[in-house]
C-alpha cells in the first residue's frame, strides 16, 4: 500500500512554501526547541508510560508478505541512508528502531525520517544551540517531566527515538491532527511556515511504495 501523508489543514502560504523549501532539505540541521508547558496529571502519566519499557525493537509480522514488504523497505531506506550512515549494522539498527517507534506511536515512518533529517541531519550526538539532543533533538526537560531525569540518555538511540515519536504524537493530539501546527509546536515555532515545510519536503525523500515494481 502506498504511504500517504497525514491529513493537514490547508494554508496557501504553507503549501506554496513547500516547493520553495524542498531544495533546501539537505541543508545542515535546523533544530529549534520544544517549549516546556504544563501537563495535566493524566497526560503526564500517559506520556511517562509511553516512554517506558524500552524493549528491543524486534518487528513482529502477521504474515510472510508483511515481512517481505518490511525487508524491501529496509533495503530501500538503507540504500538512501548509506552516505549519511555508512556502517551497515548501525544503519540497520537505526532504521529498524525508527520503523518500530514510529509504528508504535501511530506515525508515518517517512515523516519521522524527514523530521530527523531536518532536526539533526541523522547525527546521533547532535546538540542544538537551545540544548536539544540527539537524532530527534529532544529538550532535556522532557526527561524530568516524563522520564527519570537522566538527560544523558537522550544520546541513546532508542531512548531518543522513543521520546521524539511520543512527543510528536502528543503534539498531534493536542492540535487535533493538524500536522502543520504539531510540527511547529515540536520545533518551538508554532504557526510559522518554515519548519513544517522543511519536514514535509524532507519526508518525500523517505516515502516508500510497497507495490512499486522490483528492480530487475
Amino acid at each position: 500500500m502506498r504511504e500517504v501523508p497525514h491529513r493537514i489543514c490547508t494554508r496557501r502560504q504553507w503549501l506554496g512554501a513547500l516547493s520553495a523549501c524542498a531544495a533546501s532539505v539537505a541543508a545542515p540541521a535546523w533544530a529549534g526547541a520544544q517549549l516546556e508547558e504544563p501537563l495535566a496529571d493524566s497526560v503526564r502519566s500517559a506520556l511517562s508510560a509511553a516512554v517506558g519499557d524500552l524493549a528491543p525493537p524486534e518487528p513482529v509480522f502477521v504474515s510472510t508478505d508483511a515481512r517481505i514488504a518490511y525487508l524491501r523497505w529496509l533495503t530501500t531506506m538503507s540504500d538512501r541512508l548509506y552516505r549519511r550512515i555508512p556502517d551497515w549494522e548501525v544503519r540497520r539498527d537505526f532504521l529498524q528502531t525508527v520503523w518500530y517507534e514510529a509504528k508504535r506511536a501511530g506515525l508515518e515512518v517517512s515523516l519521522v525520517l524527514g523530521l530527523i533529517q531536518v532536526e539533526s541531519g541523522f547525527r546521533k550526538f547532535a546538540v542544538s544551540v537551545a540544548g536539544a539532543r540527539g537524532y530527534m533533538q529532544i529538550m532535556p526537560f522532557w526527561t524530568r517531566v516524563i522520564g527519570d531525569g537522566d538527560a544523558g540518555k537522550l544520546f541513546h538511540m532508542q531512548t531518543n527515538l522513543r521520546f521524539g515519536c511520543v512527543i510528536l504524537r502528543h503534539y498531534l493530539e493536542r492540535e487535533r491532527g493538524d500536522l502543520f501546527m504539531a510540527l511547529g509546536r515540536y520545533n518551538g515555532s508554532r504557526g510559522k511556515d518554515k519548519y513544517p515545510s522543511l519536514v514535509l519536503g524532507a519526508q518525500k525523500q523517505w516515502m516508500f511504495d510497497a507495490n512499486a515494481p522490483r528492480p530487475v
